[in-house]
């Protein structure tokens, strides 16, 4: 089985940091993260039902 690589910058995996290679990468994931570089995907949003016809 390969050895697994970091996602970030491809070096190996150190097992104090898995699945990264060092706290730097660690880092670098986190901030994209809060910078909403990342998103998870979302069911569309349903529409709002018809207005009533006014009688």
């Amino acid at each position: 089985m390969p050895e697994p690589t970091c996602p970030i910058c491809g070096k190996p995996v150190t097992p104090r940091w898995r699945p990264f290679c060092s706290e730097r990468c660690t880092a670098i994931d986190l901030g994209r993260w809060f910078g909403e570089a990342y998103r998870m995907p979302d069911a569309p949003a349903e529409p709002p039902p018809p207005d009533k016809p006014e009688e």
